[in-house]
């Protein structure tokens, strides 16, 4: 009653064997390659990558060629790398690089530089071969650095700069970006700080020399080694414009200025008008008393006749007087001009 439960145990295991065996052929390939690799790779561990996803392949590949490169990196490692997201394969690459190049990489750095985003086989290529960054960037519109020296003359620059990458500063370090607007800050405070445009253009390597000694590359992934004036230009007179149109606003302010002073003047004058209107009014008035006041001192006794006649007598004197002189002053340009000359009358 036994040969039932045998049987199924039977199955069982001989299944379980041909599992083993199908995995063992489908892996033997890679096992076998890394062990004449000298890059030994335990069908266990191949196995146990398959069922935690990563792929065998790509592992063993990597390590086969660390391992012929002299570099010893365990596979856990890079199975490690791989769960991370990382470039397993672009990472080995670098560190090969940098061993042929005697360039330290540990792994444990260039996995950091790898997951940062960064890209570190460019690293290490642009390590050894320094790479050269046009400034500004052309891609983002500008072809050239505008600066103005003192004399008011505007020159217009570009310049390449010559950096190779700082491995151990790839990580958090600036990107070219940051170079760019540098040696762009650079170039404009030297050219401004010049007495005259005629010195730049004399002398353009003084901007290098002024520049590369602020030491832009602190902080950054890069290490400069030497910024080249590719061209230089004179643009605009902008001290001149700036002058020109400083003018035209002192011009446009002052004749403001005159403009408001025009008005009170006339202001001014229509109110002297007013008031001369105003005195001649009141004289008007003070004349008009007189024949009222003669009349009140005759009625009260205090002119008599003669006095009166007496009186007319002056005033026709007067009034003589002042003919004789309006004519003679017209005549002789004497007196003033253009006064009305009341008839002369005598009470004789």
């Amino acid at each position: 009653m036994f040969q039932v439960p045998s049987f199924f145990l039977i199955v069982f295991v001989g299944l379980l064997a041909l599992g083993f065996l199908i995995l063992f052929f489908r892996f033997f390939g890679l096992w076998l390659r890394a062990l004449l690799s000298g890059a030994y790779v335990g069908m266990g561990k191949l196995i146990g990558m398959w069922l935690r996803h990563v792929t065998p392949g790509t592992i063993v590949d990597s390590r086969i060629m660390l391992t012929k490169a002299g570099i010893n990196v365990d596979s856990d490692m890079l199975e490690t790398h791989f769960l991370a997201r990382g470039d397993v394969y672009k990472v080995s690459r670098s560190l090969v690089a940098a061993n042929k190049a005697n360039i330290p990489l540990p792994f444990q750095r260039a996995a950091a530089i790898d997951l940062a985003g960064r890209d570190v086989y460019e690293a290490v290529r642009t390590s050894v071969n320094p790479k050269v960054i046009d400034c500004p960037d052309s891609s983002k519109g500008k072809t050239t650095i505008d600066a103005v020296a003192k004399d008011g003359i505007q020159l217009r620059v570009k310049a390449r700069v010559t950096v190779r990458a700082n491995i151990e500063r790839l990580v958090g370090g600036a990107t070219e970006e940051t170079i760019i607007a540098r040696v762009g800050e650079g170039i404009v405070t030297t050219i401004g700080s010049s007495e005259s445009y005629k010195t730049v253009l004399e002398n353009p390597d003084n901007i290098s020399k002024t520049v590369l000694k602020k030491g832009l590359d602190a902080g950054t992934a890069f290490e400069i080694l030497s910024i080249d004036i590719a061209d230089i230009d004179v643009g605009e007179n902008v001290g001149a414009k700036l002058q020109a149109d400083q003018a035209d606003a002192d011009k446009r302010r002052f004749q403001a200025e005159a403009e408001k002073r025009r008005a009170v003047a006339l202001a001014q004058e229509q109110e002297m008008i007013a008031k001369v209107q105003e005195n001649r009014a009141k004289v008007v008035l003070a004349e008009a008393e007189i024949p009222l006041a003669i009349a009140e001192a005759f009625k009260n006794g205090h002119v008599g006749v003669m006095d009166y006649y007496r009186l007319k007598n002056i005033q026709a004197d007067t009034d003589m007087r002042t003919s004789i002189g309006g004519s003679s002053g017209s005549a002789g340009q004497v007196g003033t001009p253009g006064t009305p000359t009341p008839p002369a009358t005598t009470g004789r």
